[in-house]
């Protein structure tokens, strides 16, 4: 079993930043990472509010440099998936697919999933024209017709955002009010850029090499129509990817890892950074910034402070 001072889990911005700050501390450290690195921010055509880029950047690019950068300072990494977490003593054991391993401290930036609606072409359509993250590719359809799938404070927030891109945005929600706070429904709904679709989904997307379509089922009378949209932001929630950490550490009900401002949790050793953390900003920068924090906690940590 190799054991290391410090092991990231989760090779997106927190977690890579997390594991280059580690690095130069001169701490041996592991990042675990079961796919690509750069977690969903590959997803992203081109990242427009990342400090740094005023000609914006890639998803996949930023990713790119951010590996390279911490492997330049020693950052070891390991495609594996994480399956659970056990106590060995004072340190905490990693168990993965590809083997276990040991550590003194261990960051989860394991990050979430968007909730996807599960039709067909949703992934082959992703990036063109469907999309998780209207701060990230609202800018990409100025001057066209969207849509925005959801009814909570999400929803309603990126269809805000998208008006100030788009000629119309349609917001489709399969009840007859939204769940936003009133404070985010008013201005939406004052709004003669945004359109309300009441008691409606998506039940098909349509478009070869982009979307073209939608295909849009009233809940209550089963009737279809057809709605001609550039693009399609799915808003209808995250789930963080805490599941192999249930019942080690102190989950919320929504499954995401409580943390104090240092990005400690409960746990002795255990610290979170990123979308994986309770009121996380979900942005870049904020994960970013958790993973320098967490990796600063880290140090002191396994130093006696």
């Amino acid at each position: 079993m190799k054991e290391y001072e410090a092991v990231v889990i989760g090779g997106g911005p927190a977690g890579l930043t997390a594991g280059l700050y580690l690095s130069r501390y001169g701490l041996n450290t592991l990042l675990l990472e079961r796919a690509l690195m750069g977690g969903q921010i590959v997803n992203a055509a081109r990242i427009e509010n990342y400090p740094g880029f005023p000609g914006g950047v890639s998803g996949m690019d930023l990713a790119q440099l951010m590996h390279d950068q911490a492997s330049k300072f020693g950052l070891n990494f390991t495609t594996a998936e994480v399956t659970g977490l056990k106590n060995d003593g004072e340190r905490i054991k990693i168990i993965t697919d590809d083997g276990d391993y040991l550590s003194g401290a261990v960051v989860i930036a394991s990050g979430s999933n968007y909730r996807k609606m599960g039709l067909a072409n949703e992934e082959r359509l992703n990036g063109r024209g469907v999309s998780y993250c209207a701060t990230c590719d609202g800018f990409l359809f100025r001057n066209t017709d969207v849509a925005v799938v959801g009814g909570g404070d999400t929803a309603v927030t990126d269809s805000l955002e998208l008006s100030q891109h788009a000629r119309q945005v349609y917001v489709i929600h399969r009840r007859d009010q939204l769940r936003a706070s009133q404070v985010v429904q008013r201005p939406a709904l004052s709004n003669a850029k945004i359109r309300f679709i009441w008691n409606s989904v998506v039940s098909k997307l349509e478009g070869e090499e982009k979307l073209s379509a939608l295909v849009l089922k009233d809940v209550k009378t089963g009737s279809t129509s057809r709605l001609e949209v550039a693009g399609v932001f799915v808003a209808i929630g995250l789930i963080p990817n805490s599941e192999p950490f249930r019942g080690f550490v102190e989950l919320d009900e929504s499954g995401n890892i409580a943390t104090d401002e240092t990005m400690r949790t409960a746990r002795p050793g255990l610290f979170a950074a990123g979308d994986i953390r309770r009121n996380s900003a979900r942005q870049v920068a904020a994960a970013v910034g958790d993973g320098a924090v967490a990796a600063k906690s880290v140090f002191s940590y396994l130093k006696g402070g």
